[in-house]
């Protein structure tokens, strides 16, 4: 595998930012594992951090490059700061950068399909929204959205940061008000109402686990059922855990299993 620190100019942001980005190898030599890279140009993971880190975490936090290189994907990690990937309230508009401006800029920079089967977003915690987020509101362009341990609901976000008004205000800088966040693309139950009614040709395959012991497990749970009862197709998986790295690390390879990437020749 290639690892790429990648620095470089948002136009949607108006500030220099980055993403780590892992691109696959042939090798044949290598010790200790195998690297694989198709013909063509690369089937590609969006793959999102929480909210207290940055685009380097998966690789200081698991062996995202080790997995990644036994499937021939590619890998973009961008930085998102504690967005939320949302167009926030007062700040940077993030929901625009990473749906728009991050995948027309990465796929030209480096060999990235730009086939929609070819082309999957996941994410942890802050991501895993964004993740979720990203593939209903944008589900002509994403073939899976995989959320780990993800915050689903809006409501969980303003309740929990009530009796705190600092943390209270990040959270409405970001969305605003709750009233004004509601049946917009920042709600996910909202979206899996709409990619259910019809109205779009793309419905991407979705992937949702939590440990049963994280904070976020009840959120989980609600979501899940709320995508069941609208007739979505979900992969939905619980076991016992918590919100930290050693459950991600070993999500994230059940995610690449899952993952439905195409045999088929790439761009």
């Amino acid at each position: 595998m290639a690892l790429i620190q990648c620095d470089f100019y948002s136009d949607v942001l108006g500030l220099s930012t980055s993403m780590t980005v892992i691109l696959p190898q042939q090798t044949r030599t290598q010790i200790g594992m195998e690297g694989k890279a198709g013909d063509g140009k690369h089937p590609t993971l969006y793959l999102l951090h929480g909210l207290s880190d940055d685009h380097s975490i998966w690789l200081r936090r698991t062996s995202i490059e080790r997995y990644a290189a036994a499937y021939g994907l590619a890998v973009v990690m961008p930085n998102a700061h504690r967005s939320f990937y949302t167009d926030m309230e007062q700040g940077g508009q993030y929901y625009t950068f990473v749906s728009e401006e991050l995948p027309q800029l990465a796929e030209s920079f480096f060999p990235l399909s730009t086939r929609r089967e070819d082309r999957f977003v996941a994410g942890l915690s802050m991501g895993g929204y964004g993740a979720l987020k990203l593939g209903m509101s944008k589900p002509e362009r994403y073939a899976a959205a995989a959320s780990l341990s993800g915050v689903t609901e809006l409501e969980f976000m303003f309740n929990t940061r009530e009796k705190d008004p600092t943390s209270l205000g990040e959270i409405q800088r970001i969305f605003g008000s709750l009233q004004q966040s509601k049946g917009t693309v920042n709600d996910l139950f909202y979206l899996a109402e709409q990619l259910a009614d019809g109205k779009t040709d793309y419905v991407p395959a979705l992937y949702q686990c939590c440990g049963t012991e994280d904070f976020l497990y009840d959120g989980n749970v609600r979501f899940r059922d709320h995508v069941n009862k609208l007739g979505l197709e979900l992969t939905y998986e619980e076991e016992p855990g918590k919100h930290e790295w050693g459950y991600w690390d070993n999500k994230i390879q059940r995610v690449l299993e899952w993952l439905p990437l195409n045999p088929a020749e790439n761009d």
